[in-house]
């Protein structure tokens, strides 16, 4: 069983940016691919990045290449999400996720989720 929590969510201004943290119980963290969401008000939710266990592959969403960056840091059982020049088509709810399948977490079908942390980026 894997919880996920996240943090770092806030309010920022455009051309700003946030590191958000997705910190998780369990002791097979490394094992699992992980990965982050979003969901704005009114739309489906949208794929925003991956990393596998090791950290040396990532891959990201169209509308985030260049500014976002996924890491993680297997021995703190955390995974963050960096977001530089933030936009405001870039509010909304942000979701970790994991899973063991890379194609079952980049599907939309991970096994865990966390609760979400809400980012709102000003005009």
């Amino acid at each position: 069983q894997v919880q996920l929590v996240e943090s770092g969510g806030g309010l920022v201004q455009a051309g700003g940016s946030l590191r958000l943290s997705c910190a998780s119980s369990g002791r097979t963290f490394s094992f699992y691919v992980l990965g982050w969401f979003r969901q704005a008000p009114g739309k489906e939710r949208e794929f925003v990045a991956v990393i596998d266990w090791s950290g040396g592959f990532t891959y990201y969403g169209d509308s985030v290449k260049g500014r976002f960056t996924i890491s993680r840091d297997n021995a703190k059982n955390t995974v963050y999400l960096q977001m530089n020049s933030l936009k405001p088509e870039d509010t909304a709810v942000y979701y970790c996720a994991a899973d063991r399948s890379r194609r079952e977490l980049t599907g939309g079908q991970p096994d865990y989720w966390g609760q979400g942390t809400q980012v709102t980026v000003s005009s």
